[in-house]
């Protein structure tokens, strides 16, 4: 029997969880409890491989790789290569975790089941406008390639294409996960197949002519032509790509069989999204050397696919590119939305937040305080500090992840029994805590300054709204 918190109190109030007598098991098709309505369990493992394998790839392959190759040069691959090392440390204790607690909140849950209200309070709040940082990167970049579709066409436009383009698919996808997350998971499935069919023939050619196999071969420059040190600083700026598997979690209440999908869709993700990054950084700085491609920016894979291919590669990559950009955004705004339903449904948010629209059986009210930040941010048009700053609140979120897994295996509460349980402890959490927590120190001031901002407003939020709130865990 798996037993969920329900907070039935408001502000101020001490909130215990108790079980639902008549609750059923966590691998059934409904079980996310609230009052009288609950979530449908309407994502499989395809579904939840398309929202950790979309959210990363928009980011990592068709926005980072001009930004990358500036900073570290070829050693780019690297720095994709250390950031899904870090991933991978955090994706093992985050799928135990999963098993333990299928609910929708992901590493929120976690921590506050774990560590306390006060942890989970600043993690949560962090969560959720962690991932409305991401989701405004992600759309800022889907401007970026849509405006570029324009310029293609010789398509001019009298205001700024990709801050206005970037706002309203946004209101788009808010819309979207309104009418329904199995309509969101079915085009979301549809968008990263396209998607990995595109990527796999590109990548595939632009490897075999690098490589000389036809075509003149091309391997990449000096392989620290930038130094050591920018590419740990790049580690932490491409994170951001990484946060995919992370929001697998935060849908949990909407995964079918959570005890075997949720591990098999954060781990696998995380896995086929790295080896695409390291290829994709090969084949770019095979065709152009850093400096080219720091001043292509966004959109420099399009230039890198008409090197290679010439006019017909150029636009496969322009599909791709909003495909990705697309799916990222998309996947991001329903895991915020997510967040801020389990913040409302533990009382640190108003729990008008946590109302589900009878209709379509979405938390609307939650979908809106996700997407109204979100249109804030897009104005911005600043996309290496959006990523930054959402990179800067995951990983500390994935940092106490990890510490989570140590602290309930040492506890051993009656109620932490999950289905997959990590190999390698205590070693690999501990291990993933320190990359997680390190990586934060090769990030940007600015960057630093704003995300640490977030979590001490956060941490005011909670004392001044829900100081006196306790949550339990009894699952």
């Amino acid at each position: 029997m798996t037993n969920v918190t329900e907070p039935t109190a408001g502000p101020g109030q001490n909130i215990e969880g108790e079980a639902p007598e008549t609750e059923p098991d966590a691998d059934t098709e409904d079980v996310t409890v609230h009052d009288d309505v609950e979530l449908e369990r309407t994502i499989g493992l395809v579904g939840g491989l398309s929202i950790g394998i979309g959210t990363m790839i928009g980011a990592g392959i068709f926005v980072f790789p001009g930004l990358a190759a500036g900073n570290a040069g070829p050693a780019a691959t690297l720095s994709f290569a250390i950031g899904g090392l870090i991933a991978l440390l955090v994706a093992l204790p985050a799928s135990e975790l999963a098993t333990a607690m299928p609910r929708s909140g992901g590493g929120y849950f976690f921590v506050s089941r774990s560590m306390g209200t006060a942890y989970g309070a600043v993690v949560g709040l962090g969560l959720w406008l962690g991932l409305v940082f991401a989701a405004a990167f992600y759309l800022v970049g889907l401007g970026f390639y849509a405006a570029a579709v324009f310029a293609e066409l010789g398509i001019g436009l009298p205001f700024d294409p990709v801050v206005v383009l970037g706002l309203l698919f946004g209101v788009a996808l808010t819309a979207l996960s309104i009418g329904g997350t199995e309509n969101t998971a079915k085009i979301q499935n549809i968008v990263v197949a396209i998607l990995l069919v595109i990527l796999t023939l590109f990548l595939s050619y632009g490897s075999l002519d690098a490589l000389g196999v036809f075509g003149r071969e091309s391997v990449p420059g000096q392989f620290f032509s930038q130094g050591y040190f920018p590419v740990l600083s790049t580690a932490a700026l491409v994170f951001t790509s990484y946060l995919g598997f992370a929001q697998v979690a935060t849908v949990a209440g909407d995964i079918k069989r959570p005890s075997r999908n949720l591990p098999l869709a954060m781990v696998g993700s995380v896995l086929v999204v790295t080896a695409f990054y390291v290829l994709t950084i090969f084949v770019a700085t095979s065709a152009f050397d850093a400096l080219a491609l720091e001043r292509l920016g966004e959109t420099a894979m399009v230039e890198v696919a008409r090197e290679f291919v010439g006019l017909p590669g150029a636009v496969a990559i322009l599909f791709a590119g909003l495909l990705a950009t697309f799916s990222s955004a998309n996947a991001s705004i329903l895991s915020a939305s997510r967040t801020v339903y389990a913040l409302s449904r533990d009382a640190l948010l108003p729990r008008k937040a946590s109302d589900i629209n009878l209709r379509y059986g979405t938390p609307h009210v939650a979908l809106l305080a996700a997407g109204g930040p979100i249109l804030v941010l897009v104005g911005t048009g600043e996309v290496a500090v959006l990523a930054e700053v959402a990179s800067f609140l995951h990983l500390i979120m994935y940092g106490l992840i990890c510490v989570a897994v140590i602290v309930l295996r040492r506890r051993d509460p009656d109620w932490y029994d999950p289905s997959f349980q990590m190999p390698g402890f205590p070693a690999l959490p501990a291990i993933g805590a320190v990359a997680s927590f390190g990586l934060v120190a090769f990030m940007q001031l600015p960057s630093i300054a704003i995300g640490g901002g977030v979590m001490a407003l956060s941490y005011v939020w909670y004392r001044y709204y829900a100081g006196s709130v306790e949550l339990r865990g009894d699952f």
